[in-house]
């Protein structure tokens, strides 16, 4: 396995494949977008953090195989690895909104970025004791492309599998246009999207790119690899919101085709998005000069996404007005904006 030297010690610079693939790929073409080395990083098809199967190198102690990447001896864990109360919540208000589409004769949830299944499992065991009404009219969809996650989900959702109340898709692209009558759901989706970097540099936007040199990954100043990121900044403007010189962000363009995508498939519900996130004028503001940006490997932290390359998750944290604008230029609106504690409360 390649190495870099840290100063804690030697840290493993990847995966060895899929540094091996990256590394081609920079020498073939040059050096490739931080969104391009962050999707191959978390979504490569053989070697990615997310589509690959553990191995035994990958250890959490002496002799002692790291099963998990999401959950108590993983590299982080969700709301639902602590408890099932916000599956549960999350049941109660989906069935007001059953109630006020008038209880339709098929209601259809479908989860985007399910993880292991446990949200699946727990909202189903709430729904099938405590809504005899909708239950039997109840669908839920799993839209994975991971096969790791998907063998994890169908073992925590087995009864229901068997009951043909689950299945799953690749993509929301396998849905029809307006063909959904239910909710879309998704917890820490978002946040894992790969993200373009930029830097205000002598006054203009410069886009983040990876280059490898002697042994390591780098980042240099390029030009904005698409006018998509231009205009995004120009929106950002709209909204008097002015990068300083230095200021260091992520921009998602995935999270505005996704955005447009959910407006599509929806004919008739809700969208409920669960992430960690600001809106624009926070998540832009003066705190957070160098992004927000960060690494999860063993429950720590870091914000260094050039070692342990497919071994460690990345995410970047969610700009809610930029999904809410989208959204209404699609035809949705937006029904409310809150924190997880007061979700739960209320």
């Amino acid at each position: 396995m390649s190495t870099t030297v840290h100063k804690a010690g030697v840290i493993p610079i990847g995966h060895p494949d899929l540094v091996a693939e990256i590394i081609s790929e920079i020498r073939a073409s040059g050096p490739i977008t931080f969104a391009r080395f962050m999707e191959q990083a978390l979504y490569h098809p053989k070697f990615g953090y997310y589509t690959r199967a553990t191995e035994p190198e990958e250890r959490i102690g002496p002799g002692r195989v790291c099963e998990d990447r999401i959950g108590w001896s993983g590299d982080y864990y969700t709301s639902f690895d602590v408890h099932p109360i916000l599956a549960h919540t999350l049941a109660r208000q989906i069935r007001q909104v059953d109630e006020g589409l008038g209880s339709p004769d098929l209601f259809t949830v479908v989860e985007m970025g399910p993880g292991k299944g446990l949200l699946a499992r727990d909202f189903l065991a709430a729904c099938e004791k405590d809504s005899p009404a909708l239950f039997p009219r109840l669908q839920y969809v799993l839209i994975e492309r991971s096969p790791m996650m998907i063998a994890e989900q169908r073992r925590a959702l087995a009864p229901w599998v068997a009951a043909g109340k689950v299945s799953w898709l690749n993509g929301l692209n396998e849905l029809a246009d307006e063909g959904l009558t239910g909710v879309l759901l998704s917890n820490e989706l978002v946040d894992a999207f790969p993200v373009h970097r930029v830097k205000i540099v002598d006054g203009k936007p410069k886009e983040l790119h990876v280059a490898y040199t002697d042994g390591r990954f780098v980042e240099q100043t390029g030009p904005l690899s698409t006018p998509a990121l231009a205009r995004f900044l120009a929106h950002l403007a709209a909204m008097d919101i002015t990068l300083p010189e230095g200021y260091t962000t992520e921009i998602n363009l995935e999270a505005i085709a996704w955005m447009r995508e959910v407006a599509r498939v929806l004919g008739c519900g809700v969208a409920f998005t669960i992430d960690y996130g600001h809106t624009a004028q926070d998540l832009y503001g003066p705190d957070r000069s160098r992004g927000t940006l960060l690494c999860y490997w063993k429950q720590l932290t870091s914000e260094d996404p050039y070692t342990r390359v497919g071994l460690q998750d990345m995410t970047a944290h969610v700009d809610f007005t930029t999904l809410a604008t989208v959204g209404h230029e699609a035809g949705l609106h937006v029904t409310g904006f809150t924190n997880q504690m007061s979700f739960l409360m209320s």
